[in-house]
This record gives structure tokens, sequence and C-alpha cells, in this order.
């Protein structure tokens, strides 16, 4: 495929690295040439510098025979021009654009479309990040939550500790402990390298376990890896941000909410906006504050200011003042592996939310769900069977008969309203849709190929 991205920050280089090792051809723009030359010396790729949204520009970045055009720069009405003249100059078949102003989201369905303005699919990302950490919440112990199938099914990666029940057992001994239910390891990752998940595979503490099961019985599976958490009731909050805001907006219903913010102008704002969330102004790394507020009884203290330092300081200060749980956004992705598991228990990466969101969109065949983990080395994936037996390479066929790439597993299918665990004798249907994890996701081509109905020839 022909990619042209708009915006060489954090967003658009990490999009590249994903995309570029697959065949694709890839051109990105940007005013900043310092971020340009460092792309073009690590990455087979073309630089244009200059602005995105001119039609000059995008003629010169090769928008008159390019597949998409996703323009992820800081600002939203730069993206939305693009997209406008990617369509009215060159008509580009396929415009994505990031969007995190509430003003054109709230109003979404009358602005983005054909007539008015032409972007075939928008990615907020502070809604998608808000989205991810409400998950979390709602799964007290789980590393990462990703769901499937209209939220079916769900892929889970959760730390087996000591105490597990079947820490220091086979694989196998999952059916004995759980008869009624179903449940598939997709991978397991110990100390840092994976290894594929058997029946005869003993489960070690400190081992991280990816597994598959009907979203309703993910409890339940857990409960088999480590000892089980209790729900959070009680959340703080530092950064009243958009993601802050949209927190403790999705969150003030169900638990006890408290928020601070620096500013006192939009502290008064949150206040405003918000229904039964406590609104403080101040230092989230001021211990007097944490300490008046009583952090010792906090479940949940999550940082999402925009400042990764800060987050990471307070997080650690709320940590050793009492705090159970401690999460933390950062943008910076070197940090996510140094700091996750010690006084920071979960650090959340905003590029790897919005990648895998910009990569649902772009897969090909047939594929309509892409999360990207484990810091973009794995994908998990959903994807249709379309076809019979004689146009495509799977329906029809037993998933012991497919043939997958290496470290690719099957791990769930969704029939309807029926979610069935993939097993080697589990046949595949049309219009099944197929939960897949892929340790390598440089082999995402060829699943990719899988799922591509072909023409039959009389």
């Amino acid at each position: 495929m022909k990619i042209i991205i708009l915006g060489a920050g954090q967003v658009g280089a990490t999009l590249a690295e994903n995309l570029v090792g697959e065949q694709n051809d890839i051109t990105i723009v940007d005013t900043n040439l310092d971020k340009l030359r460092a792309l073009q010396d690590r990455f087979d790729l073309q630089v244009i510098y200059g602005h995105g949204s001119h039609p000059d520009i995008l003629r010169k970045a090769g928008a008159e025979d390019a597949d998409m055009v996703v323009a992820v720069t800081n600002s939203d009405e730069v993206n939305i021009v693009a997209c406008q003249v990617a369509y009215s100059m060159f008509n580009t078949p396929l415009k994505i654009a990031r969007i995190r102003t509430n003003q054109y989201l709230k109003y979404r369905d009358e602005l983005f479309h054909k007539d008015d303005m032409p972007v075939d699919h928008f990615i907020a990302p502070e809604a998608l990040v808000t989205n991810y950490i409400r998950r979390l919440i709602d799964y007290p112990g789980a590393l990462q939550v990703v769901e499937f199938a209209e939220g079916k099914v769900s892929l889970v990666a959760v730390r087996a500790y000591y105490g597990g029940l079947l820490v220091g057992h086979a694989l196998s001994a999952l059916k004995e402990h759980m008869p009624h239910i179903e449940t598939r390891v997709a991978a397991i990752y110990r100390r840092g390298t994976a290894i594929k998940p058997l029946g005869t595979t003993i489960i070690e503490a400190d081992d991280e376990v990816f597994f598959v099961a009907a979203t309703k019985h993910i409890r339940a599976v857990m409960s088999e890896l480590q000892k089980l958490e209790r729900s959070y009731r009680r959340i703080m909050i530092a950064g009243g941000g958009n993601v802050g805001f949209g927190l403790a907006r999705a969150l003030e219903k169900t638990h006890s909410v408290k928020l601070i913010e620096r500013s006192k102008e939009r502290a008064e704002f949150l206040s405003s906006g918000l229904d039964n969330t406590v609104v403080y102004v101040g230092d989230a790394s001021d211990p007097e504050l944490l300490e008046e507020e009583n952090i010792e009884q906090i479940d949940v203290f999550i940082a999402v200011t925009n400042d990764d330092e800060a987050n990471i300081m307070s997080a650690m200060l709320a940590k050793r003042m009492g705090a159970q749980k401690t999460m933390v956004l950062i943008k910076r992705g070197a940090y996510v592996d140094l700091l996750q598991g010690g006084e920071v228990d979960i650090a959340v990466s905003p590029q790897q939310a919005t990648i895998s969101a910009l990569l649902t969109h772009i897969r090909r065949g047939d594929i309509v769900n892409v999360y990207s983990l484990r810091r973009g080395a794995a994908e998990a994936i959903e994807a249709i069977a379309h076809g019979d037996s004689s146009t495509s390479k799977v329906v029809g066929k037993t998933i012991g008969e497919i043939k997958l790439p290496p470290g690719t597993t099957i791990g769930a299918i969704v029939r309807a309203e029926e979610v069935l665990i993939a097993h080697d004798n589990t046949r595949i249907e049309t219009d099944d849709h197929i939960i897949l994890f892929m340790v390598d996701k440089k082999h995402i081509v060829e699943v990719e190929k899988l799922f591509q109905v072909s023409a039959i020839f009389i």
C-alpha cells in the first residue's frame, strides 16, 4: 500500500515504524526537518518537508496515487483540511484524521461525511486512553484488557503470582480447575521472552500470561493466575486535562473520585462539568495534600498530566504513602519498560492506544480490529472469514489444518452470539469472527493473505 503520514511526532513516527516493514510504501510529511532526518536515518521511507494540508506538498508526497492519507499532526484543523484536500484534489480512497478537540467530536455525525468534511475515520487519542484505563479499573490486577466482537471476547494480560492456583502447574490443569469455563492461553512471556504455550507448559511466578476467554469469564480465569484483587472503589486522578476530565466523568457514577488540578481556572471548569467528583487545586506530588486527602485509603492513583516526569514522581510518592495501585500515563515509550511493575504498577502509553486504532483501519484482508501489544512487538487481531471453501484459505478448514505463521495463535471464534474457544478440531465457517494473537507482528502480511477472498476462474 502507498501511505502518506502527515505529522512526524510520536504518533506519526510510531505508525511509520509499525508499517514500514510490511511491504508498504511510506511517505511522511512534517515541518520539522530534524524529526524527518531522524526517521529517514532509521527507516526505509520517504520524507517531505512542508505543511501537510497544502495541495502542492500532498502532490509532492504522491497523493495522486496514494491508497490513504493518515493525518496525525498536532492540529485538528490541519488534519481535517488535509483530508479535504486529499479528497477534493486527489480523490484519495481512505482518509484518516487524528481529532482531539471535544467540540468536533461532539458533532461528529453532522460534520464528518463526504458532503462536508470527508474524513473516513477519525482517531480521538484522549477517548481511546480513557477507555483503556477504564477497562483496567474494571478488571483489578490486569495489565492489559482488549475486547473483540463487540465486547463478547476479551484478551487479558496478567502477571502470575505466587499463590495463584495455576502457578507451578501445567496449563492442562486449567480444564481440571474450571471444567465449565473455556479459555485459551495465547502467549506467555517469561523474563521478556515469548515461549510457546503448550498443555505441558508449567506456569511460573512472574510470567506475563495472555489469555482469551468470553468476557463474562475473565475474572474466573484471572483467579487461576493470581489472588483476585477486590474491586476498586476510591480513585484519585492527578491532572485535569482531557484524559483526566473524561476519566472522572466515566467513573464518578460508580466510584468515589477525587481529582487534583494545578490550574485554578481549569479546576473551576472541571467542577462545573463534573457531578460527583471532588476537585482540588494543588500539586499531586505535594505530600501534605496527599496526606490530607487520605492517600492511604485510595485504591488506584492515576497520574495523567502532560508531563511524564510529574506523573512518575507523583505516582511513586502516592505508592509510598499507601495507595494500593498506581497507573501512569507515559508518552515516552522507553520509560514504559523501565517503570512498569515497581512503584508504578501499570504504565499506559497513549501512542500504543492510538496506533491500535489506526492499524484497525489500515490492515487488509477483512481485519476489523487490531491491538498493538508489548510496545508494538506483538499484535492481537480480529478477522472475519468471508467466502467459501473454494475462495477462502480458512473457511471449511479446521484450525489444525490452517498453516499459521510462526508465533501465531487462534484463540477464539465468535459465531453469531456464540463464543467458541479454539481447538485444533474447530472448523471455521463463513462470517466467523476469528481472534488471533501474533507474538511477532512481522508476519502480519501472511495473516492478511489468509483472510483475503480469492476469485474463482472458470
